[in-house]
């Protein structure tokens, strides 16, 4: 049976789903609570992990030691960093990195990578069901950082060093952690804010809307893994 793990820093991140999914049994390790169902005879685990990037690896660990997962999606939302990129729109990652952190540290000592590339299957497939869906999507780089991005000058100064499409709390840390254990990873974010001067606005004005769009993709996503 396949296993396909689910991760999500927020509640509301994973409302959608578990309403979606329905009765489950749940099990708690690391003071993470893992929900686990049985669709279409695979075995779905997904987690709210919190808020930043210890907290997503932590759970993304266990996810792996616990459940041995045969990949990792991430979902949830995020703040726009492309100009191309809009509220609504998703953002599918081809590679994840953080955006707080002097890369050569992990380029020049273990792992000896600063950049985690994202599997090119459940890339292909997060596209598809975009497109079957109808919604708008871009193919591009995540970057996470340890706070939330709600300025101008501070977008700017990411943006022009790094190139993003979204910018997020986690998946670089997700990312990390399924390259460290060879597991196929994939974020899927749908943008919340433009992580500018009025991005906490946004934020909280779209946040629910931007879950529940992004969790019908990846239970979709789900049946052709």
């Amino acid at each position: 049976m396949k296993k396909i793990g689910i991760i999500g820093a927020m509640p509301s991140e994973l409302a959608d789903i578990r309403s979606i999914l329905g009765e489950t049994s749940v099990k708690k390790y690391s003071g993470i609570e893992f929900y686990i169902n049985e669709v279409n005879g695979k075995e779905i685990i997904n987690a709210c992990c919190g808020i930043a990037k210890v907290n997503a690896a932590i759970c993304a660990q266990v996810m792996i030691d616990r459940f041995n997962v045969d990949a990792i999606i991430n979902t949830g939302i995020a703040g726009g960093m492309n100009s191309k990129v809009k509220v609504c729109d998703i953002v599918i990652s081809d590679e994840v990195l953080p955006h707080d952190l002097e890369l050569r540290f992990l380029e020049n000592y273990p792992p000896y990578c600063s950049v985690f590339k994202a599997d090119a299957g459940l890339i292909q497939l997060a596209q598809k069901v975009c497109g079957d869906f109808d919604i708008n999507c871009f193919v591009g780089r995540i970057v996470s950082g340890e706070s939330f991005i709600s300025s101008n000058e501070v977008k700017k100064q990411i943006v022009d060093k790094l190139k993003p499409y979204a910018v997020d709390m986690e998946s670089s840390a997700i990312g990390h952690c399924a390259f460290m254990n060879n597991i196929p990873f994939v974020s899927v974010r749908c943008i919340s804010d433009n992580a500018d001067d009025e991005g906490a606005m946004s934020f909280d004005e779209f946040e629910k809307i931007a879950a529940k769009r992004v969790a019908e993709i990846v239970l979709e996503m789900v049946k052709y893994i």
